[in-house]
């Protein structure tokens, strides 16, 4: 039998860890009728490759007219396609400006989505423990949104960052707990056998 495929090394990142406590603030100040404060971090110019680049003309179009749910849709799909050729830093770059512009947005389930993808994006490329921090926030956040597919998904995600991570008992119990939510959810059939399968099946002793 070959042995396993390596997977890639990790990338030097380049976009900061999410955090939680600017997060929490701003739906605090939203529950009390008043408007998120601005961030504190700018969004630095998008790098001269990906300009050039055709996943860029509706981004660009899109960050000209501060249109931001636009912006961050335009982004997510760029990250996506970027993704699925394992061009991992770019990916990531894209992922990052689709989560700021829809937390500009104050779209909160999107900017959840986002955090996640950023964690699958990072776990696919070799780095779960980077991986961790961004489905840590997207549970947190799902949780506080009641959106329990969300939840499951990225619950699933930091399962199988944990197994990697040679984690197997927290990677299993993260399974499980993602295998309730995704059935709660309704989720499809697919995300739930992936739940059940990354959560194994315990063989008893004689």
């Amino acid at each position: 039998m070959a042995p396993p495929a390596r997977r890639a090394s990790p990338v030097r990142w380049g976009e900061p860890p999410p955090g939680l406590v600017p997060r929490a603030v701003a739906r605090i100040r939203r529950l009390f009728g008043r408007p998120p404060p601005p961030s504190a971090r700018t969004l630095p110019e998008l790098p001269v490759a990906l300009r050039r680049s055709e996943l860029a003309v509706p981004y660009l179009a899109a960050e000209a007219a501060s249109d931001h749910p636009a912006a961050g849709q335009a982004a997510t799909v760029a990250m996506e396609s970027s993704a699925a050729v394992a061009e991992w830093w770019p990916a990531d770059i894209w992922g990052h400006r689709a989560l700021w512009h829809f937390e500009r947005a104050s779209m909160e389930l999107e900017a959840t989505r986002a955090a996640r993808m950023i964690g699958d994006l990072r776990s696919a490329a070799g780095d779960p423990l980077s991986a961790r921090r961004y489905y840590a926030e997207a549970i947190s956040e799902a949780r506080d949104l009641g959106a329990e597919r969300e939840q499951g998904l990225a619950a699933l995600g930091m399962g199988r960052a944990e197994m990697d991570l040679a984690d197997v008992t927290t990677a299993r119990r993260l399974a499980q707990i993602a295998e309730e939510l995704l059935e709660r959810a309704g989720a499809p059939p697919d995300e739930i056998a992936a739940a059940r399968e990354l959560r194994g099946q315990e063989k008893e002793v004689s």
